[in-house]
């Protein structure tokens, strides 16, 4: 496939090329760090674009530099027709890179069928390999339904398995060994995020369960030897892997260490709202347009004074309501 040749940059000369796309803000888990106890109001089903209106946004962005697409939610495959989506955006033939981040409860269901759609591969979030701990912070998760999925994708070549692990204090942190031996021993790349200050884990105390990459980082160097390595020019994991170890660990430290430097995103909503930066309320309104029929250039053009709405950093005390609606 060829790449675009446009180069869609910010204010601050930071390449965009990456879109994270929320086609849902559905979920069948209620995760601790991702939901308040409560629970979130849901958007009106009229109020999420359709797969027909978000390939429209998808191809006036990639006529001004987008050649990444990550398929997010809420949960991406409660819509059972996201295979055909996938098919519809690799029809195009101008996006080299299509993956799914899934918390891996469908994934054994579908994962052939996004194989065949042209799905590159998955991002499953798993925060434990305790099967109690894991319904616990899933609020009613099964542990071997996920790792089914993982198994299932690796078999239809979703290559390679990203396991998304965010320690929490006192709740998954004794596990963090467990994890990295994962990729000592397979292929996979296991990544640690940060927990960002969303209504997080039930008792209201983000701050106090953050686990911060300095501590995770220490943890990893007392298990032998880390060689950095550069997976991609831009992103915000910081990759590692052990000596003679097939596996790679990544590091994505949002909040104490910020990677806004190289940040490289965008992200759109599933109600069609593009959002320059995650911690930020700041938003651009596409669904108004491409519902009354705009133009693809207009698309475009709003596209490129969107990405200049970009902040050179974020704020961290930005209070996220949940990630669900965003797409994380």
């Amino acid at each position: 496939m060829m790449a675009n040749s446009m180069l869609l940059r910010d204010t601050f000369g930071r390449v965009i090329d990456y879109i994270r796309i929320s086609i849902t803000d559905r979920c069948n888990l209620r995760c601790i760090y991702c939901m308040p106890n409560s629970g979130v109001g849901l958007l009106q089903k009229t109020d999420i674009l359709s797969f027909e209106e978000i390939l429209k946004f998808i191809e006036a962005a990639s006529e001004v530099g987008i050649r990444k697409i990550r398929i997010t939610g809420g949960e991406p495959l409660l819509r059972s027709d996201l295979p055909d989506f996938i098919k519809s955006i690799k029809a195009l033939g101008t996006i080299d890179d299509i993956s799914l981040t899934t918390n891996g409860q469908l994934l054994e269901k579908y994962a052939q069928k996004l194989a065949e759609s042209g799905l590159n591969r998955v991002n499953v979030s798993l925060d434990t390999l305790n099967a109690k701990r894991y319904s616990d912070i899933t609020r009613g998760g099964s542990l071997e339904t996920v790792l089914n999925g993982i198994k299932k994708a690796e078999e239809c070549g979703l290559l390679p398995i990203k396991l998304n692990m965010v320690p929490l204090r006192g709740i998954n942190d004794d596990e963090i060994e467990d994890f990295v031996r994962i990729a000592m021993t397979t292929d996979y790349q296991v990544r640690f995020i940060e927990l960002m200050p969303v209504c997080i884990t039930g008792d209201g105390d983000g701050k106090g369960r953050l686990v911060p990459m300095e501590e995770i980082m220490n943890r990893l160097n007392a298990m032998g030897t880390l060689v950095a390595l550069k997976l991609r020019r831009h992103g915000p994991a910081r990759y590692y892997t052990f000596e003679n170890s097939p596996g790679v660990i990544g590091i994505i430290s949002g909040v104490t260490c910020q990677f806004c430097s190289e940040c490289n995103r965008l992200r759109f909503t599933s109600d069609g709202k593009l959002r320059p930066c995650l911690f930020s309320d700041i938003e651009v309104d596409f669904k108004t347009l491409i519902r009354n029929g705009a133009s693809k250039e207009t698309l475009k053009l709003l596209l490129l004074n969107a990405a200049n709405l970009k902040p050179e950093k974020h704020d961290t005390k930005f209070n996220l309501t949940t990630l669900s609606k965003i797409g994380g």
